[in-house]
């Protein structure tokens, strides 16, 4: 499988603070690649150096063979960003900001295409101060794919959402996988990772200090002789409210 991003040896301080401390890994071309980690772990500042939005102090970025640090504007034109907190024009209608975002890279979009992508088909004629929490984070999503980018950095993206939300943007990132897109994604829900990653890593003090697929990492641990106190069941309560509420959306 074709590698498109290859991160070596990533490095970036502020005075005497080690942020991210030579972290190297790869990316496969259409995978969903976790980042894992306690707050302060480096995973955002980690993908902020990847997305351009922070300057490099050593090692290298590689994205879809261009060097992230030498030339920035050609990987915005490549990649897609949700942040862990999106700001939008609060008082302009929602097909109309995604018509704004694509312009900026030159792209005409089709706005009500993309509202239909994720699932907000009937919003858009509204403001984004009229949207859920979930209804957001997915307009967040639509803003990110108005250049059709071939990497997706997602930060945190199910953050506060309620469990038919979360879920329901778990399939979301599915399908933007299925179409070809790479995501890339931070989060500290392990269930979502275990669930939506083909391979994650697990970031400690700004140094990657594992990585693999969930089952591997999971099976390492337990050959280490690890054993939980509780038993674990086949279902948990998320699941039990799922199935007594339902899938569908409340918004």
């Amino acid at each position: 499988m074709k590698t498109v991003l290859k991160v070596k040896n990533l490095h970036k301080s502020y005075k005497d603070t080690v942020a991210v401390d030579s972290v190297s890994f790869d990316v496969r071309e259409g995978e969903i690649f976790g980042i894992l980690g306690p707050n302060g772990a480096g995973k955002t500042t980690t993908l902020e150096m990847i997305e351009t939005m922070r300057p490099i102090d050593g090692g290298s970025a590689v994205l879809d063979g261009v060097d992230v640090a030498k030339n920035p504007q050609k990987i915005k034109e490549v990649i897609g960003v949700q942040p862990q907190t999106a700001s939008f024009e609060e008082k302009t209608k929602l097909t109309e900001l995604l018509e704004f975002f694509g312009s900026t890279y030159g792209h005409r979009v089709d706005a009500k295409e993309l509202l239909e992508h994720v699932q907000l088909s009937e919003k858009a004629e509204v403001f984004p101060e009229k949207l859920s929490g979930g209804q957001r984070q997915r307009f967040s999503i639509a803003t990110a794919l108005v250049n059709n980018p071939k990497v997706l950095f997602l930060d945190e993206p199910t953050t506060g959402l309620d469990p038919q939300a979360r879920r329901n943007l778990w399939d979301l990132i599915r399908e933007i996988r299925d179409k070809g897109v790479t995501v890339i994604l931070t989060t500290h829900y392990m269930e979502e990772a275990e669930v939506l990653c083909d391979r994650v890593a697990i970031m400690d003090s700004g140094k990657i200090i594992a990585l693999d697929t969930p089952e591997k990492l999971v099976a390492d641990l337990l050959s280490r002789g690890f054993k939980k106190e509780k038993q674990v069941e086949q279902a948990d309560l998320e699941d039990v409210f799922i199935d007594l509420t339902g899938k569908e959306l409340r918004e």
